[in-house]
């Protein structure tokens, strides 16, 4: 049987305080949780923040988009190796808005899947 995954998509929300505080409080917390698997998405710039205050809970690292391509001139976006590196383990693909205000296609989205899955990435495809 699959085990379920709980994800929280924070979205373009918290600062360092907040996210550090939020992540601590479901890394207490995670031990409730022992028949699902947990996930975090917060904001790019507070990844490393939010693993450093997970610690070794029980609750995984996912970012809330990326790039395709693996390396080169394009400024402002990040890679899934570039992910990986600092141990994020999922990462949201084709969410609506990305789709609806920054118009990806699918198109945009398998290309941004093939990338996941070459680096070690878990892809949550929307």
């Amino acid at each position: 049987m699959r085990t379920p995954l709980i994800a929280g998509n924070w979205k373009m929300n918290t600062d360092t305080d907040s996210a550090t505080v939020l992540a601590a409080a479901i890394a207490t917390r995670a031990v409730e949780a022992a028949d699902v698997e947990l996930l975090v998405c917060p904001p790019s710039i507070y990844l490393t923040t939010v693993r450093d205050a997970l610690g070794k809970a029980r609750v995984g690292l996912g970012a809330q988009n990326m790039y395709h391509e693996p390396q080169g001139a394009f400024t402002g976006e990040t890679s899934a190796a570039m992910l990986r590196d600092i141990g994020t383990t999922y990462v949201i693909l084709g969410h609506s808005e990305r789709r609806h205000v920054f118009g990806e296609s699918d198109e945009d989205v398998n290309k941004k899947t093939v990338a996941a899955f070459a680096a070690g990435l878990k892809p949550i495809v929307c």
